[in-house]
Formats: structure tokens, C-alpha cells, sequence
């Protein structure tokens, strides 16, 4: 017996649509793709990349984790980020954050959730770095967006920082690096004004110059 049928259903319903008036619409999809954007967004359901930004298949190369994290060390998100940035030369990385995280909000409460709070991690030193000023900021909403918004920022820097992205930008490979935050309640999208497009705008620890 067929599982989730009406998943099924739905894909069906889907591609009818797709082709309706577009037969070839699905043979375009098969070819290589060539995006000019990688988003790096939360995983949560209710923030769809492609339908946030008006873009169709093929026009946005996406990565989603718990609370659109870039941790240094993490593999799987350098792996996309070179995927991305060296083979299908996207001009612009996105990193969208969205107030209402219930990830940022785990980082800011004591208790234990099991595995996910090693992961979390990330967001206690991002509130650690910039403890008295979240604390000035009395009512809890403000403070819990506001603490969306700089895990946003630092996770700009931490790609940033990356020999991948600065070995873009030694090759003068036009790339971008851009931090928003999405609104849940408007659907809108907010830019926190971060956007870096060489190392130039980093502070010199960071900066690396790369093998050429």
C-alpha cells in the first residue's frame, strides 16, 4: 500500500500545472542548472526560499539548517558553499534569517533538547559576544529578534571568511555575500544592511591570501 497518497496526488496536480502551458517545462528543469544565487536559510517550514523571493526552479541553489547557521566547521555547509560559489559560479550568497526562530529562541532558554544543543552552540556565542547590549533591551520579543538579526550578521562574516569566498574574490569573481532577516507576521523580507563583496571590507585577522 502506497504511503502519504495525497503527496502523491499533489505532485501529480503539480506537474499538470507545470506543463499545462509549458510542455517542455520539466526537460528545462533536467538541464544544467545556473543560478545566480545560494540561499542559506533556516529550516523551518514556514520560510520557502523560492516563494519568498518570487524565483522558480533552477533560479535559486539553496541550504537550509536549524536556524541558517554557517559554522566553520561544519562540512556540509563548506561543501554547498564551494558547490556554489567554485563550480556554479552564483553571484550572490544569501544568508536569511526570520524573527520568530524557534532555534534562536532555544539558544536564549536553559534547558537541554539533546544533539541540537551542540548545534545551538553557535547562537549562545553569538549572545555571549553581544551580551550587554541584548540585555538592555527589556521587552523579550525585541530582545529574541534582535538576537535573529546578529546571528544573521556573524553568519555573513563566518562565510565571509571562508578561503572559499576570499578565493573568489582574489580570482576578482564578482560574489557577494549578503545577510536579511524574513518577517513571519508581514511576509516580508528585511535587509539588515550587511552585504560584503571583498576582503577589503574585513578586519585584517580575517583576511587570507589564497594559494593562486
Amino acid at each position: 500500500m502506497k504511503q502519504l497518497k495525497n503527496l502523491f496526488e499533489k505532485n501529480n496536480q503539480w506537474v499538470s500545472s507545470r506543463t499545462l502551458n509549458d510542455p517542455e517545462y520539466f526537460k528545462r528543469m533536467s538541464e544544467q542548472q545556473a543560478p545566480k544565487y545560494l540561499w542559506i536559510g533556516c529550516s523551518d517550514s514556514r520560510v520557502p526560499a523560492n516563494e519568498i523571493v518570487g524565483l522558480e526552479a533552477g533560479e535559486l541553489f539553496v541550504h537550509r539548517n536549524v536556524a541558517n547557521l554557517f559554522p566553520h566547521t561544519d562540512i556540509n555547509s563548506l561543501s554547498v558553499l564551494e558547490f556554489a560559489v567554485d563550480l556554479i559560479k552564483v553571484e550572490h550568497v544569501i544568508v536569511c534569517g526570520h524573527y520568530g526562530c524557534g532555534g534562536v529562541k532555544a539558544a536564549m532558554q536553559d534547558h537541554c533538547l539533546g544533539l541540537v544543543d551542540n548545534w545551538l552552540r553557535n547562537i549562545r556565542d553569538v549572545y555571549s559576544k553581544s551580551k550587554e547590549a541584548l540585555e538592555k533591551i527589556h521587552d523579550p520579543k525585541e530582545r529574541f529578534n534582535r538576537l535573529a538579526e546578529l546571528n544573521v550578521y556573524q553568519q555573513v562574516l563566518n562565510i565571509c571568511h571562508t578561503t572559499i569566498v576570499q578565493g573568489a574574490w582574489a580570482r576578482y569573481q564578482p560574489l557577494s555575500v549578503h545577510g536579511w532577516i524574513y518577517n513571519l507576521e508581514t511576509g516580508k523580507l528585511k535587509d539588515l544592511d550587511c552585504c560584503f563583496s571583498s576582503a577589503d571590507q574585513l578586519d585584517n585577522i580575517f583576511r587570507i591570501t589564497p594559494a593562486m
